[in-house]
């Protein structure tokens, strides 16, 4: 179970858009992550360089949690929102959940809930 300390500073690594950090500091090395019912992703390393790489195809990133963040023995359910500005022009912004288990003071196992139709961009001006 996390402590409300390093939930807080996950969360801060998250919102200074540092999502490969945040991967790197706060996921076990043989952690799981899934988007939605796709296959999930398997060991630090490989979120690591899946962040590296969406952070590289964006021109800006805006990610922000929604509280009340959740809080059950080791399960930990946070809502997120997450806009990237892509160098077309155009905007993909999604919010979404995700579901997650620690072991300790890293995570485990994480789910990620949200609409797929919000994966597809947008021009800009679409956004509200």
């Amino acid at each position: 179970m996390p402590t409300a300390e390093t939930l807080e500073r996950f969360i801060a690594r998250v919102e200074q858009n540092a999502h490969a950090e945040a991967c790197e500091e706060f996921y076990t090395a043989d952690s799981t992550m899934q988007e939605n019912q796709s296959p999930p992703r398997i060991g630090r390393d490989a979120h690591v360089a899946n962040e590296r790489k969406v952070m590289a195809r964006a021109r800006s990133v805006y990610s922000k949690c929604l509280r009340p963040v959740f809080v059950n023995g080791d399960r930990v359910v946070i809502r997120w929102i997450f806009r990237f500005d892509w160098p077309d022009g155009t905007v993909t912004q999604m919010e979404e959940l995700a579901y997650q288990r620690w072991e300790g003071e890293r995570i485990a196992e994480e789910t990620f809930f949200y609409d797929p139709a919000q994966r597809v961009p947008k021009k800009a001006a679409d956004q509200r």
